[in-house]
């Protein structure tokens, strides 16, 4: 009876020690399980970050007369065209970001914008190289998926060259405060990007804006910003802006109407910034300067200087704010927006006029934008514009106003 009580005792310690081997064997799978799986999240997370796409499509409405469609005698003109078709890619590594938006909307590809950009400076600026938007006016550096208007002021259009390769360098500040500075290949506006030795011709650009924002929705914002471009003899580009409606076969703005072009050597250009948002309202101002210093100094326009500005105001009837960015100093369309109404009103001028030459531009645009969601809107504008100066009669003949009525399906994904 012994031997069989001293038998049970041991298959039942055994019976014990074989399940405490399970039990924590188990335990150890379940953990190596565990930690797999946390290393494919990792993984999917780094491959998200590695590479995400995106893209836009704007189908834009015009119809214009009078001044806009000059060369047709001023009768109704009227175009239905794809605005921006783009396709984009951005995605990261470690210190390093990069972002490509490739555009179709002329016919053919285009690389509007092939960006790097830099953050591994510890409380230092972050670098941006490739070809990229030169840190120039408010409105200019507002992205057109945030725009209160279907297009930018004739003032922007004028002084920003836009997407241009080069490298700048920015940051900024709890105290509000921002700067941006760059160098850049400025093949705009005439130039062909080379000098007569084959070198670069570069532009020097620099902005330095400073902003208030006790809360969000309710901002105070000042900036100023210069450039200089280098054009090495080649012909300052004739028309500076269409006058706000895409597809008119006149610029209105005009520097050489009824005058002469000009071989330049350089242009100086500057400008100042002013925005106030108080919750759903929105106002922002701009003025800057053109200067052109001509290859032969003899020229009626050396010297010249042509200057612009436009006041915005935008509201939105539902009671949504834009976003502000310190990062960036501009303001962006309301997140989450959906089922929102917004109207807007711009005045803006440009004088492009000499002595005997050249045109002055007047535009007024009211508009209103219906939100669907974040990635649909629906924008109707009405334009009218009125053109004078000693170069109107060459450029337009009898047509010195003109209307146009502007439409917008925008398609974010």
């Amino acid at each position: 009876m012994k031997k069989i009580y001293t038998c049970v005792g041991l298959l039942l310690t055994s019976s014990v020690s074989f399940a405490e081997v399970d039990l924590s064997s188990l335990e150890a799978r379940i953990k190596q399980l565990e930690e797999q799986l946390s290393n494919q999240e990792i993984s999917r997370k780094k491959q998200a970050e590695l590479l995400t796409f995106g893209g836009r499509l704007q189908l834009d409405y015009n119809q214009f007369d009078g001044a806009y469609n000059a060369v047709n005698g001023g009768d109704t003109g009227a175009e239905l065209f794809p605005r921006r078709v783009r396709i984009s890619a951005e995605g990261e590594q470690d210190d390093l970001d990069f972002k490509l938006i490739m555009d179709f909307s002329e016919g053919e590809a285009e690389i509007l914008l092939l960006r790097f950009r830099y953050t591994g400076f510890e409380n230092g600026p972050k670098i941006k190289f490739g070809r990229i938007r030169e840190d120039i006016s408010l409105d200019a550096l507002t992205s057109s998926k945030h725009l209160a208007l279907i297009e930018r002021s004739s003032y922007a259009n004028t002084m920003s060259p836009f997407f241009r390769y080069g490298v700048s360098a920015y940051q900024s500040f709890d105290s509000g405060l921002r700067y941006a500075v760059g160098v850049y290949n400025n093949d705009a506006f005439g130039s062909d990007g080379d000098d007569e030795s084959s070198n670069l011709s570069l532009s020097y650009s620099s902005r330095l804006t400073w902003s208030h924002v006790p809360a969000q929705g309710n901002v105070f914002h000042v900036g100023a910003w210069h450039s200089l471009r280098e054009m090495d003899g080649d012909i300052l580009n004739a028309a500076f802006a269409r006058g706000e409606i895409r597809e008119p076969e006149v610029r209105l703005v005009n520097y050489a109407a009824g005058g002469d072009t000009a071989a330049v050597d350089q242009i100086n250009q500057y400008g100042v910034e002013l925005g106030w948002q108080k919750d759903a309202f929105l106002l922002q101002a701009e003025y800057g300067e053109r200067e052109i210093e001509t290859e032969n100094s003899a020229s009626i326009l050396d010297g010249e200087t042509y200057e612009g500005y436009y006041v915005q105001a935008s509201y939105f009837l539902t009671g949504e704010s834009r976003r502000y960015s310190k990062g960036s100093a501009k303001w962006s369309s309301p997140k989450g927006v959906r089922n929102a109404w917004e109207v807007a009103a711009r005045f803006s001028s440009f004088d492009a006029t000499s002595d005997s030459q050249g045109t002055e531009l007047e535009t007024f645009t009211l508009g209103a934008s219906y939100y669907l969601n974040p990635d649909v809107r629906f924008m109707l504008n009405y334009v009218h514009s009125e053109v004078s100066g000693p170069g109107v009669s060459a450029l337009l003949g009898n047509e010195d106003e003109g209307d146009g009525i502007t439409a917008r399906i925008h398609y974010e994904f």
